[in-house]
């Protein structure tokens, strides 16, 4: 029988901290050809859209599908994992925090790899919900951050996320964006961050656009930028607006796009010197999914947590 694990089950068995070294070795996986994705499909709904997203991790021994439903004012995610083996399925999982701690660790890994060694301030652009497991991956992963800078249009949504995460409001885009980290977590159709703010060294984490009428960089963040990487080029060709502008433009070479996972994986370095800015776009992979959910479910059995249904 199956394992269900609602909402409340995940958030109490993974933190996005934890989360930071399954993905690590997930992109490790990734880089050493035992993985499969398929990019995210999404259908169009009459008000909204239902998108699907899968992988196989032959070395974890799983196989899952991510699918969900974004309507004006609600999201719902799920998560089926099927064990390699046996070819059953292990386990059906609630999604959504699964989906927030996954995308907070993987900006985790890319700022463990990518950011300078003596990086001490984050600046982070966006403050929802997703915002906040960004905060505590980085932290996590970066040590040497002493400064949290944060920014958002609303000023009681602002006040209230630095008060949870311990951040300082900043007055302006700018201000969080002239940080030695900045990540970009928000759905705007528009840049939140322009390349001129960025000071020499920086390391830029957008991770809330992943639709090609969107972006969160303007060109000219792209163009200062010595190393450019994203989850998966298969799917920055399809997702990622901050990217496919700056190619068209003339800005950027897609030959030019590495994949994350060559860096951990010590294919390419990454960061040549400490006054690159360097750029990270990640859109999100099922596979992140996979590796999350196999972990829920190993730490769920060891615990006793879920439901067998």
């Amino acid at each position: 029988m199956p394992l269900y694990l609602t909402e409340a089950d995940v958030a109490g068995l993974i933190t996005a901290a934890e989360a930071v070294p399954v993905l690590e070795e997930c992109f490790r996986r990734m880089a050493a050809g035992a993985t499969e994705n398929v990019p995210r499909r999404r259908l169009s709904l009459d008000e909204g859209s239902f998108a699907v997203m899968s992988a196989v991790d032959r070395e974890l021994g799983f196989a899952g599908v991510k699918a969900y439903t974004a309507v004006p004012g609600q999201a719902t995610f799920a998560v089926l994992l099927f064990e390699l083996e046996s070819g059953e399925l292990a386990a059906v999982l609630e999604a959504d925090t699964a989906g927030q701690r996954r995308t907070g660790a993987a900006t985790g890994v890319a700022a463990k790899h990518l950011a300078r060694r003596d990086a001490g301030t984050l600046g982070v652009i966006g403050c929802g919900w997703q915002a906040e497991s960004q905060v505590e991956a980085v932290r996590a992963a970066v040590p040497g951050i002493e400064r949290v800078v944060a920014y958002c249009r609303t000023p009681e949504r602002l006040q209230a996320f630095c008060a949870r995460v311990g951040a300082e409001p900043a007055e302006s885009h700018a201000e969080a964006g002239e940080q030695d980290v900045v990540v970009t977590i928000t759905t705007s159709r528009d840049p939140v961050l322009r390349g001129e703010w960025l000071r020499p060294g920086a390391l830029v984490c957008a991770a809330g656009a992943n639709d090609p009428r969107k972006r969160e960089l303007d060109n000219v963040a792209v163009e200062r930028a010595a190393f450019v990487c994203c989850d998966s080029r298969e799917d920055a060709l399809l997702e990622s607006g901050d990217l496919i502008e700056a190619v068209e433009r003339g800005v950027l070479d897609w030959l030019e796009v590495h994949e994350l996972q060559e860096v951990v994986a010590g294919e390419v370095a990454g960061r040549q010197a400490d006054d690159d800015v360097v750029v990270f776009k990640s859109n999100g992979l099922a596979i992140w999914d996979v590796a999350i959910a196999a972990e829920l479910v190993r730490r769920a059995r060891e615990r006793g947590a879920g439901t067998m249904v």
